[in-house]
């Protein structure tokens, strides 16, 4: 009998996952060290400025705005591969600039606000090109288990990167932390160049065109993909500001220096490490209820943890924030990425990125101006609340279907997970 540990590390049998995943531990932990010196730098330069680091956190996200759906449809037309060392490529010459500057003292806020579009750019092409690269590294079979495993790894990193970030600018200052990243992306390039491309799971042929309007459409046809889109486009952009709203609440609220901040986050992390290993063991797309259900439980964590009275209540009740979040961002994912035709895969993926980070600039400058007004609790509040209306809303419309398919084009390309199964359904299909 396999034991459950073979079971969580399933993917991990295949190679050219392995050589992945090495690769984005060392990387992503390079970027979770960049999000925390980056914030240290602005509010540095700002004197603790919320509406200047929402600002830098808009140009940021600004790029996946307009540009995530193109991106997409190169994803569909060439080799993921090829575009990933690309996009990882400029992505550490981008980190190297901006260290230098700061490291020669020549770093201005405009640097950062510069630096931080054009790294937005890259991450606009990057993103829905590794969410659709992760099904031809295993295949259908195993992609709930590989994506929970990347979201394993992200988190794994999440957790090391802030606290040791937090270190190092304490020990060395925000530019060692910049140039530490830039040298990590190479990790990434270096284990795609090392993969058998022959034993990618791709589809026979890519489309000569791959218009961004043809997977809208496949996907505004497909109401088990539309409402589980929608309450990810509203959390999103209001309830998924922790980048903001973690670095105020610890410096404002706590008054707490840049380890102390670096804890919090790494608390954070940890709870979402710990949700991405449970969804491990998830073996099908996962059922309507349980993405609501873990939006509306995100939602509250959220709430309670604006209101934490001290600093370490605040570090529990983010960890159980963490997990919250994460479980809802990885059903969402699963039940969208395993009910797309494949042919379709990169541009509603592209339209996850676009609805789940692209809005986050609207979000940002909306969340940056309250809680600079009324204080980092009222960011995670505000957070919070909204995801929870958005929850009650995509339960009540899901409810008001009866839970029923519109019909025949919503017959999902992956088998519901048995252990999934929502209590509002009469029979196996989702709506």
């Amino acid at each position: 009998m396999r034991s459950p540990l073979a079971g969580t590390l399933q993917s991990l049998s295949v190679r050219n996952f392995r050589l992945f995943a090495a690769g984005q531990l060392v990387s992503v932990a390079g970027t979770w060290m960049m999000v925390v010196a980056q914030d240290w730098l602005v509010l540095f330069l700002t004197g603790d400025s919320g509406t200047a680091l929402g600002v830098v956190t808009a140009l940021q996200f600004a790029p996946l705005l307009l540009l995530t759906l193109y991106a997409g449809g190169l994803a569909d037309r060439h080799d993921k591969r090829r575009l990933l060392m690309a996009a990882n490529l400029v992505s550490g010459v981008l980190a190297l600039l901006l260290g230098v500057l700061v490291l020669t003292g020549a770093a201005g806020l405009w640097h950062v606000c510069l630096f931080a579009l054009a790294l937005g750019i890259v991450n606009a092409v990057e993103v829905p090109t590794r969410m659709s690269f992760v099904s031809e590294l295993v295949g259908a079979d195993l992609l709930p288990n590989a994506s929970a495993l990347s979201a394993a790894y992200f988190n794994v990193a999440r957790v090391a990167g802030p606290a040791l970030a937090g270190l190092l600018i304490g020990w060395f200052g925000t530019a060692t932390v910049m140039l530490l990243n830039a040298v990590s992306y190479l990790a990434t390039v270096a284990a795609l160049r090392a993969m058998r491309p022959g034993e990618l799971h791709r589809s026979k042929r890519r489309p000569a065109r791959a218009p961004v309007m043809d997977g809208v459409r496949h996907m505004a046809t497909r109401r088990d993909l539309l409402l589980p889109m929608v309450l990810v486009a509203v959390v999103g952009m209001l309830g998924f500001n922790f980048q903001l709203t973690l670095p105020l609440l610890a410096k404002t609220e706590f008054h707490a220096d840049a380890a102390a901040f670096g804890l919090l986050t790494t608390a954070f992390a940890a709870g979402s490490l710990l949700a991405a290993f449970v969804t491990t063991r998830r073996r099908g797309r996962p059922a309507a209820g349980v993405v609501i259900g873990s939006a509306l439980a995100a939602g509250i964590l959220q709430c309670a943890a604006g209101l934490a009275p001290t600093y370490a209540w605040a570090a529990v009740l983010l960890l159980c924030t963490g997990f919250g979040s994460l479980y809802f961002a990885q059903a969402a994912n699963h039940r969208i990425q395993l009910g797309t035709d494949p042919a379709y895969r990169g541009r509603v993926m592209a339209l996850y990125t676009l609805v789940f980070q692209g809005t986050t600039p609207l979000g940002a400058l909306l969340i940056g101006a309250l809680s600079e007004r009324y204080g980092a609790r009222a960011g995670l509040l505000a957070g919070g609340g909204a995801t929870l209306l958005a929850a009650l809303a995509v339960l009540a419309a899901h409810l008001r279907t009866g839970g029923h398919r519109p019909g025949a084009s919503s017959v999902p390309y992956a088998r519901e997970d048995p252990h999934a199964i929502d209590p509002h359904l009469t029979r196996r299909n989702t709506p």
